[in-house]
């Protein structure tokens, strides 16, 4: 499945070049776009995406459905940063609501997009290929849709289970084509970022990818001391700007953190 991976994720770049010039007007895989607002669009699947998402045995679905805010003053003329959200696989839960409740209030103050990829309803087995491709699917609406998107700066965020699917997924990213300019993960408790970088091999340049590590001191399922394992195993991998902050609380996702990373990835 790990091979997989990685073609898929070449196809996606191949697909993303191949992608015809787009007008200028202000709308994401063909629904209208307004500064402030969330969007979703069904996006189609090839044949060959469709063999990635029906590993494991899923039924393979009629589209992916992206889902894309736009922050307020969003001009597709200018290059925008866009965060790309992983949510976990409990309770069936999907990347496009760990967006708008986690994350969507700080990137907007931040002056940043967001983008979710998520199957029309949660897969019966939510595996590494089903997360990867519909997010892939989803960054490829965003570069089809807006001309010089392919060269906006992209960061991936998740929370929990949602950190260690981001982990998985950045390095395929990356061979894809993609400008990856930061990781935010916040209640992690197992270093998958590094596992996916030996396992795929996307560049010693990755290895300067600023990483922001947030953690809660009163968390009781990801533990201060399993994050702070997490930190010291990047940083042995060779992750040159690993970042670590803590706050009081305990899983949950800090605002603040979110935003103050951003800042970080952008001024980057």
């Amino acid at each position: 499945m790990r091979r997989s991976l990685v073609l898929l994720a070449l196809a996606a770049l191949a697909s993303l070049h191949d992608a015809p010039a787009q007008t200028s007007r202000a709308s994401f895989a063909g629904v209208p776009v307004s500064p402030g607002a969330t969007i979703r669009a069904h996006v189609p699947l090839s044949a060959q995406q469709q063999s990635y998402v029906s590993e494991g045995g899923n039924a393979v679905p009629p589209h992916t459905v992206a889902t894309f805010a736009a922050p307020p003053g969003f001009n597709p003329a200018k290059p925008w940063p866009v965060l790309v959200v992983l949510s976990t696989s409990d309770f069936k839960r999907q990347n496009q609501m760990d967006l708008t409740q986690f994350y969507r209030e700080a990137a907007f103050a931040e002056g940043w997009a967001l983008l979710a990829g998520d199957g029309p309803t949660p897969a019966p087995r939510d595996t590494a290929g089903w997360r990867a491709r519909h997010t892939l699917a989803a960054i490829d609406a965003l570069q089809r849709s807006f001309p010089g998107a392919k060269n906006w700066p992209l960061a991936v965020a998740g929370y929990s289970g949602g950190a260690k699917r981001a982990g998985n997924i950045a390095p395929l990213l990356v061979l894809a084509g993609c400008r990856v300019t930061g990781v935010f993960l916040t209640g992690i408790n197992e270093d998958r970022l590094s596992e996916a970088y030996r396992q795929f091999r996307p560049g010693s340049a990755f290895l300067r990818t600023p990483i922001y590590l947030s953690s809660g001191q009163a968390d009781n399922i990801a533990r201060l001391s399993d994050q702070q394992q997490v930190r010291v195993s990047m940083q042995r991998t060779g992750f040159a700007k690993v970042r670590h902050e803590v706050f009081p609380e305990g899983h949950v996702v800090k605002r603040a953190h979110v935003r103050e990373a951003l800042r970080w990835f952008r001024s980057g």
